[in-house]
């Protein structure tokens, strides 16, 4: 019993003990909530930007301008000689444009030369991608669902004469099929349109002309046509405005970016499907999206797009300098840089073929990465789509179950017995499962048709492009993640940089050999976050360098002969003469790879002159500013990123 009675005793002491103690945490944790803040992604980046709304001074190493391409300027007004389109001409054309954004707006280009080298009246293109067929808004047409028609017409009045529509005499001719159609190959001469079309234009005072190749003229000219160089520059960089509710929008993201005090970069992953097939990077992605680039991969080669095999090795691929560069070694190659982790990072593109999930590294390595989605609200990217009209809903259904009839059929087409045991009952497709736009690959070995649903939001894609491109154009400094690829594609990341080159050709723009990277990385693969001192100096030292005039010259043989748009120099600019004339470096062809500029007009070096002034006020370089010399901070950096956590894996 004394026994007993000691444990009883035991016991209540503990009880009392017990709450006692809860007693006290309680109130520590009443007094101590009066004190808590409240998070927000806002307080965040305030933290990490002390100085918000005010701008501080920048690291010149990293975001200043490119003093060796300070003296080129923009210049793409017609020399001498060159004549003001009549009020006659040889008959119309119009057109169909097939393909996304920077396929559209090569080809808008190409029309309107064509359109003079004809002297043709040229008809307001149709882009098939924003038809009333795709379910977009009423309140636009197709081709003023990107563009300005009115800046368009206006800007162009004294280079090619252009309609809205087709004279009320010739529509219904057309309806009817009765003027001739032609497919242009992007690379058709001028030759070809003189000798082939012209002729018919003049005969049935209409052609109509389908582009599907992001094009309809080659996009490098001989030295005597330099004036329709020039055209196509005044086209796609003055022209070619987006509607004024896009215009807006972009530039209030740029002013939302530029609110925080400090300097950005854009970057565009370039991970688009069908570029991936073209070159075989399907092994580069896991699970289905491998073998959505595969299947896409057989298409091309039945199209005869692809004049190859369809199972090559991906990882040669990438060495060659084929396949993209992951965001994670854009991550990498940006710290070894010297960009600190706070960095303010804009991903451009509609659609980042493998999901956000590639992102993750990134993000990871830089906490401040952004896109329209974090920048614009729901109501203004739905005010930018207008109202639609609505869609039949897509109710998920379940496949019919077989009925008895059926069973009994397809045990008497078994064959004769014994028989072996009847597979395990299928799993049952989930509804999660279809709701995915690739879904059909789990059920089905062919690619359905865009539903109504998919139309509206290819159409959509062009919108979110023309926001990324003005946010990548204005950006303080952009790195591609794809570009000049060889595939013979006007390419996104390539029509930005022609235009920063063209506006301002000291822009800080990267333009990375990617075999060179790709080597690079090699010595690093097992332990990419460990690198040594000399890897992070070779990064950087080839980084710099694709910025001045050797990273000009690679874009020229490369980009160039796919787009003249990517590299519209020296055609489409002028370099001031108090700077030394840079001697013209030639290819094997005889091309002007860089420099062979004229000397701007005296106005525009006036100009020049008193901007000069005016910048010698401004303050002198940040004193924060990152030395030359590689600083033991940046292994550092590079190295805590996955020491935190041994068990990280950066592809999960």
């Amino acid at each position: 019993m004394a026994f007993k009675s000691k444990i009883k005793w035991v016991a209540l002491f503990v009880l009392t003990l017990s709450l006692g103690s809860l007693t006290v945490h309680l109130s520590l944790t009443k007094f101590s909530s009066m004190n808590l803040v409240q998070y927000s992604a806002k307080g965040a980046l305030s933290h990490d930007f002390q100085y918000i709304g005010s701008p501080v001074g920048r690291n010149k190493r990293l975001w200043g301008a490119v003093r060796s391409l300070e003296s080129l300027q923009p210049y793409a007004n017609p020399r001498n000689g060159y004549p003001v389109p009549g009020k006659t001409s040889n008959g119309f054309i119009y057109a169909k444009i097939f393909g996304g954004f920077e396929k559209i707006r090569s080809s808008i280009c190409d029309l309107v030369t064509i359109s003079r080298l004809l002297n043709a009246t040229l008809v307001i293109p149709e882009i098939q991608e924003s038809t009333r067929s795709k379910g977009i808004s009423y309140k636009f047409k197709s081709f003023s669902y990107l563009y300005d028609e009115e800046q368009f017409i206006a800007s162009l009045k004294n280079d090619v004469n252009i309609i809205k529509s087709l004279p009320e005499y010739f529509k219904s001719a057309r309806r009817r099929s009765e003027f001739p159609t032609f497919k242009p190959k992007s690379s058709a001469s001028p030759n070809y349109y003189v000798k082939e079309i012209l002729p018919s234009l003049k005969k049935a005072k209409v052609v109509g002309l389908i582009i599907m190749d992001g094009g309809c003229l080659q996009p490098i000219l001989p030295p005597i046509l330099s004036e329709f160089q020039r055209l196509r520059c005044r086209v796609a960089f003055h022209a070619l405005q987006f509607r004024p509710e896009i215009q807006i929008l972009g530039l209030r993201m740029v002013e939302r970016l530029r609110a925080w005090g400090q300097p950005f970069l854009a970057y565009h992953p370039g991970l688009v499907r069908d570029t991936l097939a073209y070159h075989g990077c399907a092994e580069l992605f896991q699970d289905v999206h491998t073998e959505l680039i595969q299947y896409r991969r057989e298409q091309m080669i039945k199209q005869g797009i692809v004049n190859d095999e369809l199972s090559v090795e991906s990882h040669i691929r990438r060495e060659n300098g084929s396949c993209p560069l992951m965001p994670e070694e854009v991550g990498l190659l940006l710290r070894a840089m010297g960009y600190p982790s706070n960095t303010i990072i804009y991903v451009a593109g509609s659609q980042t073929f493998g999901g956000q999930r590639l992102l993750i590294p990134l993000r990871a390595m830089f906490a401040n990465v952004v896109d329209r989605t974090s920048l614009c609200s729901k109501t203004e990217l739905s005010d930018l789509v207008g109202p639609e009209p609505p869609l039949p809903p897509d109710v998920f259904k379940m496949p019919n179950p077989k009925s008895e009839e059926q069973l009994k059929e397809e045990w008497n087409r078994a064959g004769p017995r014994p028989r072996p045991l009847p597979p395990p009952p299928d799993r049952p497709v989930y509804q999660h499962e279809k709701e995915g736009w690739y879904a059909w690959i789990t059920e089905n070995d062919k690619e359905p048709n865009p539903s109504p649903m998919d139309l509206r939001m290819q159409a959509h894609r062009l919108l979110w492009d023309a926001l990324d491109y003005i946010v990548s154009v204005e950006a303080d400094a952009f790195f591609p993640g794809f570009h000049s690829d060889g595939s013979r594609w006007p390419d996104f990341s390539g029509l930005v940089i022609g235009q920063r080159l063209y506006e301002r050709a000291s822009s800080r723009t990267y333009r990375p050999d990617r075999k060179k990277i790709a080597e690079l990385f090699n010595v690093i693969r097992d332990d990419m976050y460990h690198p040594k001192r000399n890897w992070i100096l070779s990064a950087r030292e080839h980084l710099n360098r694709s910025l001045s005039e050797e990273g000009l010259i690679r874009q020229s043989l490369l980009s160039k002969p796919a787009s003249f748009l990517s590299h519209p120099i020296p055609e489409c600019s002028c370099r001031i003469s108090s700077v030394e004339i840079t001697k013209p470096i030639k290819g094997k062809d005889g091309r002007i790879l860089f420099g062979g500029e004229l000397e701007c007009p005296k106005w525009m070096q006036s100009a020049r002159a008193e901007k000069a002034r005016t910048n010698e006020t401004e303050p002198a370089e940040d004193e924060n500013d990152v030395p030359e010399q590689l600083e033991p901070d940046v292994i550092s950096s590079l190295t805590s990123l996955i020491d935190h956590d041994e068990e990280w894996d950066p592809n999960d």
